[in-house]
Protein backbone atom coordinates (compact mmCIF):
# COMPACT_ATOMS: atom_id res chain seq x y z
CA UNK A 1 0.00 0.00 0.00
CA UNK A 2 1.41 3.22 -0.65
CA UNK A 3 1.63 6.39 1.23
CA UNK A 4 -1.40 8.18 -1.40
CA UNK A 5 -3.35 5.01 -0.70
CA UNK A 6 -2.72 5.46 3.22
CA UNK A 7 -4.51 9.01 3.27
CA UNK A 8 -7.64 7.57 1.47
CA UNK A 9 -8.00 4.78 4.06
CA UNK A 10 -11.99 5.74 5.09
CA UNK A 11 -11.50 6.18 9.10
CA UNK A 12 -15.35 6.47 9.59
CA UNK A 13 -15.27 2.55 8.77
CA UNK A 14 -12.87 1.86 10.88
CA UNK A 15 -14.36 0.50 14.54
CA UNK A 16 -11.24 1.45 16.51
CA UNK A 17 -12.59 0.12 19.97
CA UNK A 18 -13.14 -3.07 18.16
CA UNK A 19 -9.59 -3.49 16.06
CA UNK A 20 -7.75 -2.35 19.56
CA UNK A 21 -10.43 -4.67 21.80
CA UNK A 22 -7.25 -6.97 23.75
CA UNK A 23 -10.04 -9.27 24.88
CA UNK A 24 -10.66 -10.60 21.17
CA UNK A 25 -6.82 -11.61 20.89
CA UNK A 26 -6.63 -15.37 21.19
CA UNK A 27 -4.68 -17.44 23.74
CA UNK A 28 -2.53 -20.81 23.58
CA UNK A 29 -5.20 -22.39 26.29
CA UNK A 30 -8.84 -21.91 26.86
CA UNK A 31 -9.29 -19.69 29.95
CA UNK A 32 -10.56 -21.61 33.05
CA UNK A 33 -12.86 -18.52 34.33
CA UNK A 34 -15.33 -17.16 32.17
CA UNK A 35 -16.00 -13.67 33.93
CA UNK A 36 -14.64 -11.81 36.42
CA UNK A 37 -14.31 -7.84 37.52
CA UNK A 38 -11.36 -6.36 38.47
CA UNK A 39 -10.30 -3.28 39.83
CA UNK A 40 -13.25 -2.45 41.83
CA UNK A 41 -11.65 -0.53 44.25
CA UNK A 42 -7.69 0.76 44.23
CA UNK A 43 -6.30 -1.97 46.31
CA UNK A 44 -7.48 -4.53 44.21
CA UNK A 45 -4.94 -3.51 41.85
CA UNK A 46 -1.62 -2.89 43.63
CA UNK A 47 1.50 -2.37 41.64
CA UNK A 48 4.83 -1.95 43.31
CA UNK A 49 7.79 -1.14 41.84
CA UNK A 50 11.14 -3.00 41.79
CA UNK A 51 13.83 -0.60 41.97
CA UNK A 52 17.38 -1.87 43.13
CA UNK A 53 19.98 1.07 44.47
CA UNK A 54 22.77 1.70 46.49
CA UNK A 55 21.97 5.07 47.82
CA UNK A 56 24.83 6.96 48.50
CA UNK A 57 23.14 9.45 51.15
CA UNK A 58 24.63 12.09 49.78
CA UNK A 59 24.34 14.22 46.91
CA UNK A 60 21.44 16.58 45.43
CA UNK A 61 19.18 14.38 44.14
CA UNK A 62 15.94 13.52 46.99
CA UNK A 63 14.79 10.29 46.15
CA UNK A 64 11.09 9.53 47.53
CA UNK A 65 9.40 6.67 47.64
CA UNK A 66 5.79 7.34 47.45
CA UNK A 67 2.86 5.29 47.65
CA UNK A 68 -0.39 6.87 45.79
CA UNK A 69 -3.71 6.04 44.68
CA UNK A 70 -6.13 7.75 41.92
CA UNK A 71 -3.33 9.85 41.05
CA UNK A 72 -0.99 9.26 37.71
CA UNK A 73 2.60 9.62 37.82
CA UNK A 74 2.93 12.94 35.49
CA UNK A 75 0.68 14.61 37.70
CA UNK A 76 2.27 13.65 40.86
CA UNK A 77 5.61 15.03 39.45
CA UNK A 78 4.19 17.87 39.00
CA UNK A 79 2.79 18.49 42.75
CA UNK A 80 6.03 17.52 43.77
CA UNK A 81 7.74 20.15 41.41
CA UNK A 82 5.16 22.68 42.84
CA UNK A 83 6.00 21.42 46.59
CA UNK A 84 9.95 21.68 46.16
CA UNK A 85 9.90 24.71 43.83
CA UNK A 86 11.55 23.08 41.25
CA UNK A 87 11.55 22.85 37.04
CA UNK A 88 9.56 20.16 36.60
CA UNK A 89 12.54 18.69 34.73
CA UNK A 90 14.85 18.02 38.00
CA UNK A 91 12.00 15.73 39.13
CA UNK A 92 12.72 12.64 37.89
CA UNK A 93 10.68 8.91 37.96
CA UNK A 94 11.25 5.79 35.82
CA UNK A 95 8.09 4.64 34.70
CA UNK A 96 4.23 5.74 34.73
CA UNK A 97 1.71 3.78 37.25
CA UNK A 98 -1.64 3.35 36.60
CA UNK A 99 -4.00 5.84 38.48
CA UNK A 100 -6.68 2.95 38.72
CA UNK A 101 -4.27 1.15 41.19
CA UNK A 102 -2.25 1.50 44.82
CA UNK A 103 0.99 2.09 43.66
CA UNK A 104 4.53 2.58 45.20
CA UNK A 105 7.22 4.36 43.13
CA UNK A 106 10.60 6.00 43.17
CA UNK A 107 10.27 9.74 42.86
CA UNK A 108 13.80 11.99 42.58
CA UNK A 109 13.78 15.68 43.10
CA UNK A 110 17.07 17.65 42.21
CA UNK A 111 17.97 20.24 45.29
CA UNK A 112 20.86 21.98 44.09
CA UNK A 113 21.04 23.54 48.10
CA UNK A 114 20.22 20.16 49.63
CA UNK A 115 17.73 21.49 51.56
CA UNK A 116 14.08 20.19 51.96
CA UNK A 117 11.08 22.17 51.87
CA UNK A 118 9.93 23.80 54.70
CA UNK A 119 6.41 22.47 54.61
CA UNK A 120 5.72 18.26 54.75
CA UNK A 121 4.54 17.37 51.13
CA UNK A 122 0.89 17.60 51.40
CA UNK A 123 -1.09 18.78 48.41
CA UNK A 124 -4.81 20.02 49.09
CA UNK A 125 -5.36 20.07 45.60
CA UNK A 126 -6.28 16.64 45.13
CA UNK A 127 -9.85 15.18 45.20
CA UNK A 128 -11.46 13.01 48.17
CA UNK A 129 -10.86 9.68 46.42
CA UNK A 130 -6.56 10.49 45.58
CA UNK A 131 -4.30 10.19 48.25
CA UNK A 132 -0.40 9.99 48.71
CA UNK A 133 2.06 9.51 51.11
CA UNK A 134 5.84 9.24 51.13
CA UNK A 135 7.09 6.30 52.83
CA UNK A 136 11.05 6.53 52.60
CA UNK A 137 13.20 9.09 51.80
CA UNK A 138 17.16 9.16 50.89
CA UNK A 139 19.76 11.80 49.50
CA UNK A 140 21.58 10.35 46.17
CA UNK A 141 24.02 11.93 44.24
CA UNK A 142 22.56 10.94 40.52
CA UNK A 143 18.70 11.64 38.95
CA UNK A 144 16.01 8.97 38.91
CA UNK A 145 15.60 8.58 35.07
CA UNK A 146 13.03 6.44 33.31
CA UNK A 147 13.15 3.11 32.21
CA UNK A 148 15.95 2.64 35.66
CA UNK A 149 13.30 -0.11 37.67
CA UNK A 150 13.69 -3.74 36.09
CA UNK A 151 10.53 -5.02 37.03
CA UNK A 152 7.03 -4.49 38.57
CA UNK A 153 5.54 -6.76 40.79
CA UNK A 154 1.75 -6.88 41.12
CA UNK A 155 -1.27 -8.10 43.92
CA UNK A 156 -4.24 -8.31 41.90
CA UNK A 157 -8.13 -9.35 43.21
CA UNK A 158 -10.17 -10.81 41.04
CA UNK A 159 -14.04 -10.26 42.46
CA UNK A 160 -17.56 -11.87 40.92
CA UNK A 161 -16.19 -14.61 39.30
CA UNK A 162 -17.48 -16.75 37.10
CA UNK A 163 -16.08 -20.22 36.03
CA UNK A 164 -16.03 -21.20 32.64
CA UNK A 165 -18.29 -24.89 31.73
CA UNK A 166 -17.05 -28.05 31.60
CA UNK A 167 -14.04 -27.97 33.96
CA UNK A 168 -13.05 -31.28 33.82
CA UNK A 169 -11.13 -30.92 37.02
CA UNK A 170 -13.65 -28.71 39.05
CA UNK A 171 -13.58 -25.27 39.35
CA UNK A 172 -10.78 -23.78 41.49
CA UNK A 173 -8.54 -27.14 40.29
CA UNK A 174 -8.61 -26.05 36.87
CA UNK A 175 -7.85 -22.83 37.96
CA UNK A 176 -4.86 -23.95 40.06
CA UNK A 177 -3.76 -25.82 37.50
CA UNK A 178 -4.28 -23.31 34.56
CA UNK A 179 -2.31 -20.82 36.90
CA UNK A 180 0.92 -23.55 37.27
CA UNK A 181 1.13 -24.10 33.90
CA UNK A 182 1.48 -20.94 32.96
CA UNK A 183 3.92 -20.07 35.63
CA UNK A 184 6.29 -22.22 33.70
CA UNK A 185 5.01 -21.50 29.88
CA UNK A 186 4.56 -17.79 30.34
CA UNK A 187 1.93 -16.01 28.34
CA UNK A 188 1.32 -14.09 25.24
CA UNK A 189 3.30 -10.77 25.78
CA UNK A 190 0.74 -8.54 24.19
CA UNK A 191 0.27 -4.75 24.94
CA UNK A 192 -2.47 -3.94 27.08
CA UNK A 193 -5.96 -1.85 26.00
CA UNK A 194 -4.33 1.10 28.05
CA UNK A 195 -1.36 1.60 25.27
CA UNK A 196 -4.32 2.30 22.70
CA UNK A 197 -6.29 5.18 24.62
CA UNK A 198 -10.36 5.26 25.19
CA UNK A 199 -12.36 3.31 22.42
CA UNK A 200 -8.92 2.90 20.53
CA UNK A 201 -8.41 6.66 19.96
CA UNK A 202 -4.64 6.91 19.38
CA UNK A 203 -4.94 4.53 16.55
CA UNK A 204 -7.14 7.12 15.45
CA UNK A 205 -4.84 9.92 16.17
CA UNK A 206 -1.71 7.78 14.81
CA UNK A 207 -3.46 7.62 11.33
CA UNK A 208 -4.16 11.46 11.64
CA UNK A 209 -0.98 12.19 12.04
CA UNK A 210 0.39 9.65 9.15
CA UNK A 211 -2.23 11.24 6.55
CA UNK A 212 -0.42 14.95 7.22
CA UNK A 213 2.31 15.57 4.64
CA UNK A 214 6.19 14.95 5.97
CA UNK A 215 7.88 18.94 4.77
CA UNK A 216 10.74 18.22 3.26
CA UNK A 217 13.67 20.88 3.07
CA UNK A 218 17.18 21.04 1.56
CA UNK A 219 19.07 20.89 5.02
CA UNK A 220 19.56 17.60 6.08
CA UNK A 221 20.18 18.80 9.85
CA UNK A 222 17.17 20.66 9.84
CA UNK A 223 15.05 17.77 8.68
CA UNK A 224 16.54 15.39 10.85
CA UNK A 225 15.77 18.06 14.01
CA UNK A 226 12.38 18.01 12.57
CA UNK A 227 11.89 14.77 12.53
CA UNK A 228 13.46 13.90 15.82
CA UNK A 229 10.97 16.80 17.53
CA UNK A 230 8.10 15.27 15.76
CA UNK A 231 8.60 11.60 17.10
CA UNK A 232 8.92 13.59 20.43
CA UNK A 233 5.62 15.15 20.37
CA UNK A 234 3.99 12.53 18.97
CA UNK A 235 5.02 9.66 20.90
CA UNK A 236 2.02 8.52 22.17
CA UNK A 237 0.31 7.61 18.66
CA UNK A 238 3.68 6.11 17.18
CA UNK A 239 3.66 4.14 20.29
CA UNK A 240 -0.04 2.37 19.57
CA UNK A 241 0.31 2.13 15.81
CA UNK A 242 3.37 -0.07 16.65
CA UNK A 243 1.85 -1.93 19.38
CA UNK A 244 -1.01 -2.75 17.03
CA UNK A 245 0.78 -4.02 14.50
CA UNK A 246 2.78 -6.36 17.13
CA UNK A 247 0.12 -7.41 19.09
CA UNK A 248 -1.44 -9.17 15.22
CA UNK A 249 1.53 -10.65 14.61
CA UNK A 250 1.47 -12.42 18.06
CA UNK A 251 -2.30 -13.40 17.68
CA UNK A 252 -0.94 -15.27 14.47
CA UNK A 253 1.79 -16.94 16.20
CA UNK A 254 -0.06 -18.04 18.78
CA UNK A 255 -3.10 -19.40 16.41
CA UNK A 256 -0.16 -21.63 14.68
CA UNK A 257 1.63 -22.08 17.52
CA UNK A 258 5.01 -20.76 17.51
CA UNK A 259 4.72 -18.37 19.82
CA UNK A 260 6.77 -19.97 22.16
CA UNK A 261 8.68 -22.82 19.64
CA UNK A 262 10.14 -20.36 17.06
CA UNK A 263 10.02 -20.13 13.19
CA UNK A 264 12.85 -20.32 10.75
CA UNK A 265 14.61 -17.03 10.42
CA UNK A 266 13.53 -15.81 14.05
CA UNK A 267 15.67 -13.59 16.04
CA UNK A 268 15.35 -14.58 19.60
CA UNK A 269 15.56 -12.33 22.71
CA UNK A 270 17.76 -13.21 25.88
CA UNK A 271 15.66 -13.98 29.10
CA UNK A 272 15.63 -10.80 31.17
CA UNK A 273 17.81 -8.55 28.47
CA UNK A 274 17.82 -6.64 25.75
CA UNK A 275 19.78 -8.69 23.96
CA UNK A 276 18.72 -10.44 20.59
CA UNK A 277 20.10 -13.04 18.15
CA UNK A 278 19.02 -13.97 14.63
CA UNK A 279 18.77 -17.52 13.43
CA UNK A 280 18.34 -18.94 9.97
CA UNK A 281 17.50 -22.42 10.91
CA UNK A 282 15.61 -24.34 14.26
CA UNK A 283 17.64 -26.57 15.51
CA UNK A 284 18.01 -28.94 18.88
CA UNK A 285 19.84 -26.27 21.21
CA UNK A 286 17.67 -23.65 20.09
CA UNK A 287 14.36 -25.67 21.04
CA UNK A 288 15.75 -27.04 24.53
CA UNK A 289 16.51 -23.03 25.10
CA UNK A 290 13.21 -22.08 24.25
CA UNK A 291 11.43 -25.13 26.12
CA UNK A 292 13.34 -23.74 29.47
CA UNK A 293 12.72 -19.92 29.20
CA UNK A 294 16.49 -19.04 28.40
CA UNK A 295 15.42 -17.49 25.10
CA UNK A 296 12.14 -16.57 23.56
CA UNK A 297 11.28 -15.73 19.77
CA UNK A 298 10.43 -11.84 19.42
CA UNK A 299 8.45 -9.94 16.37
CA UNK A 300 8.87 -6.11 14.88
CA UNK A 301 7.77 -3.38 16.70
CA UNK A 302 7.28 -1.89 13.18
CA UNK A 303 9.93 0.76 11.25
CA UNK A 304 12.44 1.06 8.72
CA UNK A 305 15.34 -0.81 8.96
CA UNK A 306 13.84 -4.49 10.14
CA UNK A 307 16.66 -6.46 8.64
CA UNK A 308 17.33 -9.02 11.08
CA UNK A 309 14.49 -11.58 10.65
CA UNK A 310 14.57 -13.68 7.51
CA UNK A 311 12.66 -17.21 6.40
CA UNK A 312 9.28 -17.98 7.85
CA UNK A 313 9.31 -15.78 10.59
CA UNK A 314 9.97 -12.69 8.02
CA UNK A 315 7.41 -13.73 5.98
CA UNK A 316 4.60 -14.00 8.43
CA UNK A 317 5.45 -10.68 9.55
CA UNK A 318 5.17 -9.17 5.97
CA UNK A 319 2.01 -10.98 5.60
CA UNK A 320 -0.12 -10.27 8.81
CA UNK A 321 0.85 -6.48 7.53
CA UNK A 322 0.09 -6.41 4.00
CA UNK A 323 -3.50 -8.63 4.57
CA UNK A 324 -4.45 -5.81 6.46
CA UNK A 325 -4.92 -2.15 5.11
CA UNK A 326 -5.26 -0.61 9.17
CA UNK A 327 -1.90 -2.11 9.81
CA UNK A 328 -0.20 -1.33 6.18
CA UNK A 329 -1.04 2.17 6.31
CA UNK A 330 0.24 1.99 10.05
CA UNK A 331 3.29 0.56 9.04
CA UNK A 332 3.85 2.74 6.22
CA UNK A 333 3.25 6.09 8.23
CA UNK A 334 6.14 4.76 10.51
CA UNK A 335 8.70 4.18 8.18
CA UNK A 336 7.90 7.50 6.56
CA UNK A 337 8.51 9.38 9.98
CA UNK A 338 11.66 7.21 10.29
CA UNK A 339 11.09 5.22 13.68
CA UNK A 340 13.64 2.42 13.99
CA UNK A 341 12.53 -1.19 14.35
CA UNK A 342 12.95 -3.07 17.21
CA UNK A 343 11.84 -6.28 18.54
CA UNK A 344 10.18 -7.23 21.07
CA UNK A 345 10.07 -10.86 23.05
CA UNK A 346 6.71 -13.03 22.07
CA UNK A 347 6.12 -14.32 25.45
CA UNK A 348 6.22 -13.15 28.96
CA UNK A 349 7.49 -15.02 31.73
CA UNK A 350 5.35 -14.89 34.83
CA UNK A 351 7.57 -14.72 38.40
CA UNK A 352 6.80 -15.35 41.41
CA UNK A 353 3.05 -16.39 40.55
CA UNK A 354 1.43 -17.38 43.67
CA UNK A 355 -2.82 -17.04 44.44
CA UNK A 356 -5.06 -17.51 47.12
CA UNK A 357 -9.01 -18.04 46.98
CA UNK A 358 -11.01 -15.77 49.66
CA UNK A 359 -14.77 -16.64 50.04
CA UNK A 360 -16.00 -12.68 51.19
CA UNK A 361 -19.30 -13.75 50.55
CA UNK A 362 -21.29 -16.71 50.59
CA UNK A 363 -22.24 -16.17 46.67
CA UNK A 364 -19.19 -14.36 45.72
CA UNK A 365 -15.63 -15.89 44.73
CA UNK A 366 -12.63 -14.26 45.43
CA UNK A 367 -9.28 -14.67 43.60
CA UNK A 368 -5.74 -12.90 44.72
CA UNK A 369 -3.26 -12.90 42.44
CA UNK A 370 0.61 -12.36 42.99
CA UNK A 371 3.69 -12.17 40.42
CA UNK A 372 6.21 -10.28 39.36
CA UNK A 373 6.69 -8.26 35.41
CA UNK A 374 9.43 -7.43 33.56
CA UNK A 375 9.34 -3.30 32.80
CA UNK A 376 6.99 -2.51 29.68
CA UNK A 377 4.94 -5.43 29.91
CA UNK A 378 1.39 -5.59 30.84
CA UNK A 379 -0.28 -7.52 34.25
CA UNK A 380 -4.05 -7.88 31.67
CA UNK A 381 -1.62 -10.10 29.75
CA UNK A 382 -1.49 -12.53 32.92
CA UNK A 383 -5.33 -11.87 33.66
CA UNK A 384 -6.69 -12.27 30.02
CA UNK A 385 -5.22 -15.80 30.07
CA UNK A 386 -6.70 -16.70 32.72
CA UNK A 387 -9.99 -14.84 32.05
CA UNK A 388 -12.24 -14.65 29.09
CA UNK A 389 -14.15 -11.72 29.70
CA UNK A 390 -12.53 -9.14 32.31
CA UNK A 391 -14.77 -6.84 33.45
CA UNK A 392 -13.40 -3.36 34.59
CA UNK A 393 -14.70 -1.91 38.10
CA UNK A 394 -14.65 1.35 38.65
CA UNK A 395 -12.10 1.94 41.16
Amino acid sequence: MTAIENQHLDLTTIDFAAVTNCGDLPQPMMPPIKQALYKAKPEDFVVNERLEVDFTDAGEHLWLHIEKSGINTAYLAKLLSEWADIPLRDVGYSGLKDRQALTTQWFSLRLPKKQKPDSDFAPVDIKEHETVKIIAEHWHNKKLNRGTHNANQFVITLRDIEFAKDQTLGDKSSVEQHLQTISTTGVPNYFGPQRFGFGGNNIREALNLFAKPLKITSSAKKKNKRKSAVREQNSMELSAARSLIFNQILAARVQDGSWNTGLNGDVFNLNGSGSIFASEHMDETLQARLASGDIHPTAVMWGAGNNKVAGEAAELENTVVQQDALLAALATGLEQHEVKAQRRALRLPVEDLSWQWSDEQDEEQTLVLSFTLTTGSFATSVLASVVEHLQLGSA
